[in-house]
């Protein structure tokens, strides 16, 4: 069950990732944001890189209900198999930020280095404006589409917005745990679970 209706300050509207949008995408990767919360610049540099090289295949793998892309490599460089998934992107007008879904079919089990099914990440001047409560929402039936009971999402303890945007979505705390090995040096992270029912 969601909870209390939130509406973002501005029109906000999740587009699958194309050429049109690209451009402000990749001012954003240029100013220093990043799409990955944990990998940071690296990660913002390897994007940079692949649309460099091939914009077309870039693009075309940010949907890949298949897990046909490469591998993806976690925080201590080691690489493990990618789940099926893909990227959405959120749009006022320019280039928001990003929400990301993943799972394994038949099943909402997730392999112990993946964190959670959704992940968001705003561009700095767009947050506070209620858009990744707004693409978390949007996100939710596709999710369902994929015959989930149920989704699950992390955030630090430290990170009260990230708290609030999944609280706003019926979120309901699962767990505290420490993050895996693979992720650095270990420190507490939080569990949410939404329900699809």
């Amino acid at each position: 069950m969601l909870a209390a209706s939130f509406a973002p300050t501005d029109p906000v509207e999740l587009v699958w990732p194309a050429a049109e949008h690209l451009p402000s995408y990749v001012a954003s990767l240029e100013s220093g944001w990043s799409p990955d919360n944990v990998r940071g610049a690296a990660a913002a540099a390897e994007e940079l890189a692949h649309i460099r090289e091939d914009a077309h295949a870039f693009l075309a793998g940010m949907v890949d209900r298949e897990a046909r892309g490469k591998p993806i490599t976690l925080p201590d460089g080691s690489q493990v198999k990618r789940l099926p998934g893909f990227r959405r992107w959120m749009w006022d007008g320019e280039f928001c930020g990003v929400i990301g879904f993943r799972w394994q079919p038949g099943t909402e089990a997730l392999p112990p280095h993946v964190l959670g099914h959704i992940g968001y990440a705003v561009v700095p001047h767009k947050r506070g404006r209620g858009y990744a409560t707004q693409a978390l929402r949007d996100m939710l039936p596709l999710a369902r589409a994929e015959g989930l009971r149920f989704v699950e999402l992390t955030t630090d303890p430290e990170n009260l917005a990230s708290q609030r945007t999944i609280e706003r979505n019926g979120g309901v705390l699962h767990e505290h745990f420490m993050q895996p090995a693979a992720y650095g040096t270990p420190v507490q992270k939080l569990r949410y679970r939404i329900s699809l029912a």
